[in-house]
Formats: C-alpha cells, structure tokens, sequence
C-alpha cells in the first residue's frame, strides 16, 4: 500500500505524540488546569501539540491547531491548504481513565478535507484516509514494527450490524437536542440503540461499519472534526452541516461547528 507524503508524515505525527501523551497517562502525571470555556488542559495536551507541530512542520503548511495560536482570520482565509489538529481530542476521558481519546490530524484543500488520521493511543487502533484512497483501520498491536506495515491494514467498512441501527453519543456532552434525535429515531425505527463512546472513536465506529449515525448538537470546534469526517467519508458516510444542508466546510472565520449528522 502506497501512502502519500502528507499522509506518512500525519501519521507518524500522530503515533509519536501518542506515545508522549501514553508515558504520561500511565505516570498519574495529571495537572489539569482550565481554560477559559472550563475546558480541561494536560500537560499531555501540551506535549503533543508540540510535538505534532514540530513533525508537521517540514511541509510548509500552516497548522491550525486546538491549543495554538489561532492565525488571524484574515491571514487564513486564502489558504489553500492548512492542517488542523487537536493534539488530545477526549481530555475528559483521559482524565477519567477510560482510554476513550485521540490524536487528530487534518489537511484541508480549499476548507475540505483530503487526508485524516485518528490515533487511539490507549487502544493502539490507527484510522487514516485520504481523498480517492479510501480508509483503513491498523491494529498497531498488530504491526508493532517501527516502519508500520499497511498491508495488514484493513479497508473500512469491516462489518455492517443489520439487526441494530446504532446511534452514537457523546460520553461528556450528551444533550436535550440528542435525545429528543434518538426518540424520533424510534418512531421510524424501532430498533434504535444509542452507544455512548468518548472523543472522535465515534467516526472511526461509523466507519468501522459497527454503527450507523452520529448527530451532534452539543458545541464542538473544526479540529474536532475534519480529520472524522474524511474518515466517514472515505467509509461512504456524509457528514451534513444542519445549517447550510451540505458537507461541513473548514478553515472558517467562525471554527466553532454547526450542528451536524454523520450518517
């Protein structure tokens, strides 16, 4: 399997962060401290941002990243191509324990995404994808050498759950607009089941084939997203703006998302 350039260099991004934010959640290392929206902040968070920008560097593409520095927008908005990251998507749940958290990373082409990588440290479960290339699911456990072997990766969707139509929700933001969602879900389909799943492991289950939507109401940022979405989609899911109708657009004035349905 042949990988673009852009592609390798996401992913080796990511697993070196992975790594880096691993040591410290297995050290009980935790300073948590606050952001202004009361969001929590790691020196996990902190290190793999680093790190990601210091890897993603060598291509010469600006990086819009979570815990960065937001380039003024009118730096930005003629930018052909952008990286968007969040360094550790799901702090919550790495705070809690519960290996639910990934690395993101995104290239953007005129605010679409081409290229994603999600990491599960944790998990050791690698999810990629790019523009007319499909996306691919990698057990690192399985391919544990330092140049990973992506031929043992496998093309998404693996398997498709005929007997259960999956709706997935967020394990920390589950809201009002959710749940009346899921209701209405089961006036058409009585076999609505709702899973709940922290950070951006609910594109890769889309993906995976395991469920079969995602709608999000709840506040959510572009970095927690776009490298989801060309995930989905390269699994032959859409992720649809709920304001505008159409595929969700980035590199936006305003980063904060619209309510969406990936499905």
């Amino acid at each position: 399997m042949e990988l673009s350039q852009n592609l390798k260099l996401g992913i080796e991004a990511s697993i070196k962060a992975g790594k880096k934010i691993l040591e410290i959640y297995t050290s009980d290392d935790f300073i948590v401290e606050y952001k202004s929206d009361e969001s929590p902040l790691t020196l996990a968070d902190k290190f793999s941002d680093e790190i990601i920008k210091n890897a993603l560097k060598v291509s010469n593409i600006p990086i819009l990243s979570e815990e960065g520095n937001v380039l003024d927008y009118n730096k930005r908005k003629d930018l052909k191509h952008l990286w968007i990251v969040d360094p550790l998507d799901g702090t919550k749940e790495f705070i809690k324990k519960n290996d639910e958290f990934t690395v993101n990373i995104a290239l953007v082409e005129n605010q679409k995404p081409i290229l994603g990588v999600i990491y599960a440290p944790a998990l050791s479960l690698l999810y990629f994808s790019e523009e007319n290339f499909g996306s691919y699911k990698l057990d690192l456990n399985v391919s544990t050498s330092i140049d990973l072997d992506f031929n043992k990766a496998l093309k998404l969707p693996i398997i498709k759950n005929e007997t259960k139509y999956s709706v997935l929700t967020s394990r920390s933001h589950l809201d009002k607009e959710t749940l009346s969602y899921i209701e209405n879900l089961k006036n058409i389909r009585p076999n609505v089941e709702s899973i709940a799943i922290g950070s951006s492991l609910k594109f890769c289950l889309l993906a995976e084939g395991t469920a079969d939507c995602y709608p999000r109401f709840s506040p959510c940022m572009e970095w927690d997203t776009a490298a989801g979405q060309i995930i989905c989609k390269g699994a032959g899911f859409e992720l649809i703006d709920q304001t505008t109708n159409t595929e969700m657009l980035y590199n936006r004035e305003d980063l904060l998302n619209n309510s969406f349905v990936v499905k």
